[in-house]
């Protein structure tokens, strides 16, 4: 099989931090990013799914940043034991 370079821009910082992955897995960028490729290929689209979320995703997002914006307060519990209480395990 012949192959081909293909040249891709990528944040440093990015690029680095996904090489020591890598590179902690057995491999490197390039194995990577056939790996990728050929899930594209496999699945004839991303090997993840892309969507658009709905409107309790939009909302449990926009919660998050309010609290941690400090504008709503969360409930916190002191143990895992207290917040099972909480939901009734």
């Amino acid at each position: 099989m012949a192959s081909t370079t293909i040249n891709v821009r990528v944040d440093k910082e990015l690029k680095e931090s996904c090489e020591k992955i890598f590179g902690e897995l057995g491999f490197g960028m390039t194995t990577a990013i056939t790996m990728y490729l050929k899930a594209v290929e496999r699945n004839n689209g991303m090997p993840f799914p892309l969507e658009i979320p709905n409107k309790k995703t939009l909302d449990a997002f926009q919660e998050v940043e309010d609290i941690s914006a400090g504008k709503k307060k969360a409930k916190r519990y002191s143990s895992a034991a207290e917040l099972r209480k909480d939901l009734g395990f």
